[in-house]
């Protein structure tokens, strides 16, 4: 069992709670997230991404060794330093950024990187949409994409839109780029407009040929989209198959910060379909979404009762005790 997330490892500079304009450097980057996620859930990760040759990059790539996530890019780059988010909370503790990444060194991603991957050696390939705002890593992660599709591996993508780095017609623009090859896609309510509003899902799963899409609600819980039929030979029937959902409910915390939530979502999602066995969509049934969703439910919850993205996502001991 064994998941490959490519893309961006960053700083987030988390505000210091009692303290104006005081932050603290946490590890952070929706992929590198998912990778310590799926870690601590006790499935072998990998991450593919590269960090700056500078006392940032050594933090993060330490955090990956202590994490047991295996770097497939060990070695730091002295052509970009290591990018850096910085982090504000709401009242709520919802967040936004503001990022350093002009460029940042995880855009330096190649295909020379990717040439050196064997992806027969992982069960599912994960990455997101901020890996597709600059070259060469938006090239890069399309080829290892493609790459992990002609091995017969299941493609998980997230639409992790943050417009400070980029427009959002840029930025759907290469998304689209990205579907045809993805199986698992995850988005926010706050990324609706990406696939035509909520109403439009099924249409997009069918158009693309998306085994699953998630919706993350906030702490209204999520919606799990699933194709219902696969055909004979073990592949979904997208032509006439029926689009069905499950909604899955959030747990009701004490929000301190959503930094990595729904990265720890993730994380959790993709570690317990592993867990259960699924290697390819004709292994997808509702019954193993919806554990998934509960799975993915409880790491969510209990990382947003921390700050901080990757010191807040909890372990498989920790999200076991509470999901089914």
């Amino acid at each position: 069992m064994s998941i490959l997330c490519i893309g961006e490892m960053l700083i987030d500079f988390t505000p210091v709670a009692g303290m104006n304009n005081s932050y603290t450097a946490n590890p952070g980057g929706a992929p590198a997230n998912v990778a310590v996620s799926v870690a601590r859930n006790e499935i072998k990760a990998g991450f593919l991404g590269k960090l700056g040759n500078d006392d940032f990059g050594r933090m993060l790539k330490k955090t990956l060794e202590d994490n047991n996530v295996e770097m497939l890019c060990p070695e730091l780059t002295d052509e970009a330093t290591t990018t850096l988010a910085f982090v504000s909370l709401d009242e709520k503790g919802d967040r936004s950024f503001t990022f350093a990444r002009k460029p940042g060194a995880d855009l330096l991603l190649n295909d020379k990187d990717v040439d050196k991957v064997d992806f027969s050696k992982w069960d599912i390939i994960h990455a997101g949409s901020v890996s597709q705002s600059g070259l060469p890593e938006r090239e890069a992660v399309l080829s290892a994409i493609k790459k992990a599709k002609e091995n017969s591996k299941l493609v998980s993508f997230d639409i992790n839109f943050r417009d400070k780095i980029w427009g959002f017609e840029d930025c759907k623009r290469e998304v689209l780029r990205i579907l045809p090859f993805v199986d698992l896609l995850k988005i926010s309510d706050e990324e609706l407009d990406f696939v035509g509003g909520k109403d439009n899902i099924h249409n997009i799963m069918k158009q693309y040929e998306i085994s699953v899409v998630v919706l993350t609600l906030g702490g209204d819980g999520a919606e799990v989209f699933y194709l219902e039929n696969t055909a004979d030979n073990g592949k979904k029937d997208f032509a006439n198959g029926k689009v069905k959902s499950i909604t899955v409910p959030a747990m009701k915390v004490k929000v301190v910060d959503t930094t990595g939530a729904g990265d720890a979502y993730w994380g959790g999602f993709l570690s317990s379909l592993l867990r259960q066995g699924v290697k390819n969509i004709g292994d997808l049934d509702a019954g193993k979404l919806e554990t998934a969703g509960k799975c993915g439910a409880v790491s969510g919850g209990l990382c947003i009762q921390k700050l901080g993205g990757i010191p807040a996502i909890p372990t498989w001991k920790e999200i076991s005790e509470l999901s089914i």
